[in-house]
């Protein structure tokens, strides 16, 4: 826990480190995979535990509700964004954690609503999360595009993945943070790339 042994200017300064750290070829293919999803029709679907479990809802929403301007939110033809985190159906989490495991809760959700050309964002911070790693197989072997967020040294998932972004480091607060915080960008991209906005708006 790096906030209990740096002061405050420290852990900013660390912090400021870390992220100039990632790599910008990632982020921007991170957004290629989302905008593919738009174009195509596809859906998105978020996976994770603990804070990632909440960051996959978060991310849900935003790109939902935030990739269209909102005038389109009330124009029932606009095209969207079908962007679903499988970390909030509650009833299906426990019911699939009680009766078979809880390796199982999202691999089981896959089943019903995956479909080839889909991707799937999971969201691991030690990159070892069983329940994670299950789903993101099924996924490769059902020909969807997966795509993975880690930290540490990524874990199993790095090695699983076909693509994702690596936070090489050994806190897990400051990969849950660096990681949302990286997706505001590629969120931010993604509107300007449907909405011909911004650095996109002469395409």
């Amino acid at each position: 826990m790096l906030g209990a042994t740096l002061d405050a200017a420290a852990y900013v300064e660390r912090l400021q480190q870390e992220v100039g750290r990632v790599q910008d070829e990632d982020l921007c293919r991170w957004s290629d995979l989302l905008f593919a999803a738009w174009e195509n029709g596809q859906s998105v679907f978020l996976i994770g535990n603990g804070g990632s479990a909440t960051t996959a809802s978060h991310m849900a929403e935003d790109l939902g509700k935030s990739t269209l301007v909102e005038s389109d939110l009330y124009d029932e033809s606009a095209r969207r964004l079908k962007a679903l985190s499988l970390t909030d159906n509650v009833g299906w989490i426990s019911a699939v954690a009680n009766d078979l495991d809880y390796d199982q809760v999202y691999v089981q959700q896959l089943m019903n609503y995956g479909v080839a050309g889909d991707l799937l964002i999971a969201i691991s911070g030690s990159g070892n999360s069983a329940n994670v790693i299950n789903a993101v197989d099924w996924g490769n072997r059902h020909q969807l595009t997966t795509f993975g967020l880690t930290g540490y040294d990524g874990g199993a998932l790095k090695q699983l993945q076909q693509d994702g972004l690596h936070v090489e480091l050994d806190d897990m607060g400051m990969v849950e943070s660096i990681h949302l915080c990286l997706f505001h960008w590629v969120l931010n991209d993604l509107f300007a790339r449907i909405n011909h906005a911004g650095r996109h708006a002469d395409e």
